[in-house]
């Protein structure tokens, strides 16, 4: 299972157990600052089979996931704070999720994404806050949001890596 409820034990070592493989991740190096507003949730995101001489566009297929250590949150005040332990460039993109609309049901387009024109808040730039070109390996992405009570789906945008399995909901009760 790709997408869905966190796994324990999101960091250990050169690979983590998650599902039913080991996931392969690269030392981190950078951090969130200490302090951020809100609720902290981390979020681990992640690719398999992959190393460091691949390059390119993710085929369909490829084992990716996108963990977080928090999928409801009361107040709504969330500080996403997403490592990439993978190989690839990675995001993460805050987006609501219609009445009885399920996450993981987003119809990617040609280019491999889905439409993020109703996003909330990006966490895409390395060792930093906010929307930029992605979060590389081995590198810290976090942004700030205030959710209304709702449901949300977390996902990475890059191409192919949400139909790959990087998405989780989110719920602000």
């Amino acid at each position: 299972m790709m997408g869905g409820s966190p796994a324990s034990g999101m960091m250990g070592g050169s690979g983590s157990m998650m599902g039913d493989g080991i996931y392969h991740y690269a030392p981190l190096a950078c951090s969130a600052p200490a302090g951020l507003p809100g609720t902290t949730a981390a979020v681990m995101l992640g690719d398999m089979g992959m190393s460091q001489m691949m390059a390119g566009t993710a085929q369909m297929g490829a084992r990716m996931m996108l963990r977080s250590s928090l999928i409801s949150d009361p107040d709504g005040q969330v500080s996403f704070v997403a490592s990439n332990m993978g190989w690839r460039t990675h995001e993460l993109v805050i987006v609501p999720l219609a009445d009885g609309q399920q996450a993981g049901t987003r119809v990617p387009g040609p280019d491999g994404k889905v439409d993020e024109t109703v996003s909330l808040g990006e966490a895409s730039t390395p060792c930093g806050a906010g929307a930029g070109e992605g979060i590389t390996s081995g590198s810290v992405g976090w942004v700030t949001v205030t959710l209304p009570v709702g449901h949300y789906e977390l996902l990475c945008n890059e191409p192919n890596h949400y139909a790959d399995g990087m998405w989780q909901e989110f719920d602000v009760t």
